[in-house]
């Protein structure tokens, strides 16, 4: 069963949750998105999970999807304070939790802040994030990283470049990448404002990956794409060296591979669920 939810985790922020029960003797997944993404883009995954017995909860992040959108609470301890909230309210013991790109980040300093709240980690294409390695000055990272406009463009002409672009994508995949735009007066809009979207990334241009890794306790499993791009091998092998428990897996596919390949992804995630 599907249920969509809503918890409160501050002053007029309320987190809008996707979630699917199943076995309650089985590990639970929490499932985190990457930066100007939305819940669904797990639905896929959560799925395939629901099938294998396993609970999941898909989580809009503040600013993101149906999520309240304040104008600030955008860095790492705001952002993983509010995962608390949604374990304890929606859960009520710890989980696996799983973060694509910006995503990928927010857990591991999650299991960092909060290890009694998490029994394991899973990075989808992101967790080892440095941006400074490859901005070292904030408005280099701000010039080439700022999101695009599409005022002017109708959600059905966005409907057909996503088809084109990505034709080997499940429809559950392409349904969940839309869900990140909102039609205003006859054009889209992203769900996350320009404005929060720069915030975040801030913040992420100041994290450093590999700093938190060496204080993560709790096994990591990292999904890496795109081996073949100058310096992202080395990149995710000193994030790999750094994690006291983490083991890597390389997967030729999209950035996105958990909305491309979700089958592939929540098989990876309950191999490794079942070894910890």
């Amino acid at each position: 069963m599907v249920i969509r939810r809503t918890v409160t985790v501050g002053p007029g922020v309320d987190l809008s949750l996707v979630v699917r029960e199943a076995r309650p003797d089985k590990r639970a997944f929490v499932l985190v998105h990457g930066l100007a993404s939305n819940a669904r883009l797990w639905d896929g995954v959560a799925e395939r999970l629901a099938e294998l017995g396993h609970a999941s909860i898909a989580v809009d992040q503040r600013g993101h999807g149906e999520s309240s959108k304040p104008e600030r609470g955008y860095d790492f301890q705001t952002v993983t304070d509010d995962l608390v909230a949604v374990i304890e309210q929606a859960l009520g013991r710890p989980a696996i939790l799983a973060g694509q790109s910006w995503g990928g980040n927010v857990v591991v300093e999650f299991a960092r802040r909060h290890p009694d709240l998490v029994s394991g980690i899973v990075c989808v294409d992101g967790g080892f994030i440095q941006l400074a390695d490859s901005f070292p000055v904030w408005e280099e990272a701000r010039a080439a990283l700022t999101p695009p406009d599409f005022t002017g463009f109708t959600m059905e002409q966005l409907e057909t470049m996503s088809q084109t672009r990505f034709a080997d994508w499940p429809r559950s995949g392409l349904e969940a990448r839309l869900a990140n735009f909102e039609t205003v007066d006859g054009s889209v809009r992203a769900r996350l404002s320009r404005e929060n979207h720069l915030q975040i990334l801030r913040h992420l241009w100041e994290h450093r990956a590999d700093e938190v890794a060496g204080d993560v306790r709790v096994p990591a499993l990292v999904l890496a794409v795109g081996r073949t791009e100058p310096g992202r091998e080395d990149r995710v092998d000193s994030f790999m060296g750094a994690l006291p428990d983490g083991q890597l897996t390389w997967m030729d596919a999209h950035h996105d591979v958990h909305a491309q390949h979700p089958d592939l992804v929540a098989d990876l995630m309950v191999t490794f669920a079942g070894g910890i």
